[in-house]
């Protein structure tokens, strides 16, 4: 990461920026700058420029010898002419300005792994969206400013113009409201879950000042980037919940969340006090952040307690609303009218647009696209950045490889596909794209370096996709220029996702007889791997064939890039079973279900449980309530058709089948079923007990686990067993 105030820009003297590279590096230096050369355009930048032209001769001067303000290249636009004796710059704006300015950085960084030189030329550029915006999530997780600078630094590398800040959620308040000190106490503090558990929504607290706020808002003015507030309303509202239980309709004090999930808690837009609440924090915000826009939340927002609120209710009816859904939008105008006052305009995820969209308003469509296509239907702008696409917390690889994450499935290239301008939105009114936008949330991106991990490379496909014009976009050319441009994050020590090595379905592969791995990742980069309990290094045994395997074995393998850098090493254990045998036991339909209680966290916790009697239900439907603590346990059989390596996964907390434990997740934090193993069955019934501890472990309630585990032959779709499959 870079130092605080120093950014990506090589011309400063600090002490971050020195010449520390790996000795990998340093020997692909020559070949990756050959890359460059490779394509029309020989400058190693992303996003792609508009248009490049090159002569001859080259330069080793990026000084700026010249510059000047001139009218028509755009907000953002500029020209530069590289020469021999330095840079000619020519813009329209100071942001054209600043834009140019991280073009300069990046030619500079190349130009340290080009002796020769790069070649004389011309630029001229400007962006295809004027809304090029990327949201972190300091709320759930407090970033020290150090890191927001680090962040803006590279934001301005890739030209991003909008720093959306998410400061209120369940989890933590860290907006300063004078009068509010409660805020700042109370709901700028997230407590540890019990110190026993492996907790990932660590305790965490910090509230930002003012000043903090507004020398941000001036730093990231300096390199072309304006700063969105968000304030969450009426939901996601736990923090202030926990602060000031008055502002809500159930006035019972409720806790800063240590774990995820969609609160029931609202704001009550009927009390008075509430009102005040609202245009005391907006005037703060107003006198904070200058930037047009301010955002108000407005997502998952779950009615029930405004359909238990006597006041709510009233207001339904005096107002001739239809429901509570109708309160919603009669609330968001409320706060429309409060922000118009402070001569700006208002963005919400397109919730919002239930029960009728406010006027003014503008839609950040995440749920998917539909939103934002209904509000530019309706003539309103929209931001898109649909989850599917956008959401940079999600997981870059399979699920058996990745770190925790909300979600798997998001690689690099998916980001890199999208288009924000809908064909679904009628052509006439596509204008109202301002642009895309992703969003960085912090469930359980609580460190840093995590952080850069799931926001690198993607960062960098989503600054492409909204500055270069649609017809100059290519998914290899930008691959390309992308292995050049993870050199200059080396450079600048950010931490980034190599894709891993993919195609076994487990960590530990069983067989009969014998077995064959096939390995493959989403870059099609070369693999090395070992088999003898090394780790690979860049001189191992590349990969090139699927590796067939007779004997109990573990291989090491791991993902090589062009630099010679390589990927965190996947270590498959690869063993010979026997095939367990099945049981002729005569069995009825269904499965049976205990129960134990107490506040339990570890399976060990277990030891000496009082069982109830056993339940005979159908399937893994069961669903108990998440304050009813305690554990419950599954016993029974499941049939599989055919003898051979079946493959395993469970949310919960341990599987054992035939008596061996096959699935542990004891203590983990478990998102999704990312622990898989495989044993040899023979045809017919196997036994299993399968264990959940009912609690909030590691940041996430088990109750909103997959209640089951899900199985396969080897090279299926795991899935759940049919109930039919299931007797006791």
């Amino acid at each position: 990461m870079t130092t605080e105030g120093q950014g990506l820009n090589p011309h400063t003297n600090n002490n971050h920026y020195h010449t520390r590279r790996m000795k990998s590096i340093l020997l692909a230096a020559a070949f990756l700058g050959s890359l460059c050369w490779a394509g029309t355009n020989p400058y190693n930048i992303i996003p792609e420029p508009v248009n490049v032209t090159t002569t001859s001769g080259t330069t080793k001067n990026l000084k700026i010898i010249h510059e000047q303000k001139v009218a028509g290249l755009g907000n953002e636009g500029y020209a530069m002419k590289l020469t021999p004796g330095g840079v000619e710059l020519r813009y329209t704006t100071p942001n054209g300005k600043a834009m140019a300015m991280a073009t300069l950085f990046q030619l500079q960084d190349q130009l340290s792994d080009t002796p020769e030189g790069l070649p004389c030329g011309s630029i001229q550029d400007s962006p295809d969206f004027g809304w090029r915006g990327m949201m972190v999530d300091v709320g759930r997780y407090h970033y020290p400013m150090k890191e927001i600078y680090n962040f803006v630094d590279a934001m301005h590398y890739y030209k991003y113009n909008v720093l959306h800040l998410h400061l209120t959620e369940d989890q933590g308040w860290r907006l300063p409201v004078p009068g509010y000190d409660k805020l700042r106490t109370i709901g700028a503090v997230r407590p540890s879950a019990p110190e026993s558990q492996n907790n990932s929504l660590l305790a965490n607290e910090g509230m930002y000042t003012k000043k903090e706020l507004q020398d941000l808002v001036a730093y990231c003015k300096a390199r072309g980037i304006q700063v969105l507030p968000e304030v969450e309303m009426p939901g996601h509202n736990m923090a202030l919940a926990a602060s000031y239980p008055e502002f809500c309709c159930n006035t019972k004090r409720a806790q800063v969340w240590t774990h995820g999930g969609v609160s029931s808690k609202l704001i009550c837009p009927q009390k008075p006090a509430t009102k005040k609440f609202l245009k005391d924090t907006f005037n703060t915000v107003q006198q904070i952040f200058p930037f047009p826009y301010i955002h108000i939340g407005g997502d998952e927002c779950p009615k029930v307690r405004w359909n238990e609120c006597p006041k709510c209710q009233k207001r339904i009816k005096d107002e001739n609303l239809k429901d509570a859904h109708e309160l919603q939008s009669y609330f968001i105008h409320r706060i429309e009218k409060i922000i118009l006052a402070h001569g700006k305009s208002m963005i919400g995820w397109d919730e919002i647009l239930e029960g009728g969209l406010a006027p003014s308003a503008t839609v950040m469509s995440w749920r998917g696209e539909e939103g934002g296509i209904a509000a530019a239907s309706m003539g309103h702008d929209v931001i898109m950045t649909p989850s599917k696409w956008m959401y940079i917390d999600h997981g870059q690889g399979a699920v058996e490889t990745e770190p925790i994450a909300i979600r798997f499935g998001l690689p690099l290239e998916k980001t890199y596909s999208y288009d924000p301008k809908s064909p679904k939105i009628p052509e006439n009114l596509r204008r109202h794209v301002l642009g895309a936008q992703c969003n960085m949330w912090t469930e359980y991106a609580v460190t840093p370096e995590y952080t850069e991990y799931l926001l690198y490379p993607r960062m960098l496909a989503l600054a492409e996709l909204d500055w270069t014009p649609k017809e100059k976009k290519d998914y290899n050319s930008f691959t390309r220029r992308l292995d050049n441009q993870l050199i200059r994050l080396d450079m600048h020590h950010i931490n980034y996702h190599i894709p891993m090595p993919e195609g076994p379905m487990a960590d530990r592969i069983a067989y009969t007889e014998n077995t064959t791995l096939t390995f493959y990742n989403s870059r099609k980069y070369p693999m090395v791997y070992t088999t003898d309990g090394s780790d690979p290094q860049t001189s191992s045994t590349k990969y090139e064939k699927p590796l067939y395997f007779n004997k109990d074995v573990t291989v090491k393998i791991a993902t090589m890039l062009p630099s010679g850098k390589l990927s965190p090493v996947r270590s498959i254990e690869v063993v010979h079973e026997k095939l367990m045998p099945a049981t002729e036991k005569s069995t009825q339909p269904g499965i049976e279900l205990r129960r134990t209680e107490g506040n339990l966290y570890f399976v060990k916790d277990l030891d000496g449980a009082h069982w109830s009697a056993p339940k005979i239900v159908k399937d893994f439907e069961f669903k108990p309530d998440i304050e009813d603590k305690g554990a419950y346990c599954y016993t029974g059989y499941f049939e599989v058709p055919a003898a051979g390596i079946y493959y395993f996964s469970s949310e919960m907390d341990e599987l054992r089948i035939d008596g061996k434990v096959i699935i542990s997740n004891d203590g983990k934090l478990i998102r999704h079923s990312r622990t898989r193993n495989s044993i040899a069955l023979q045809k017919g019934k196997h036994a299993f007990q399968l264990l959940m501890i009912n609690n909030n472990i590691g940041g996430y309630l088990r109750t909103w686990n997959n209640k089951g585990f899900i199985l396969a032959p080897e090279g299926n779709e795991l899935e759940l067993p049919k109930p039919e499959k299931l007797t006791h």
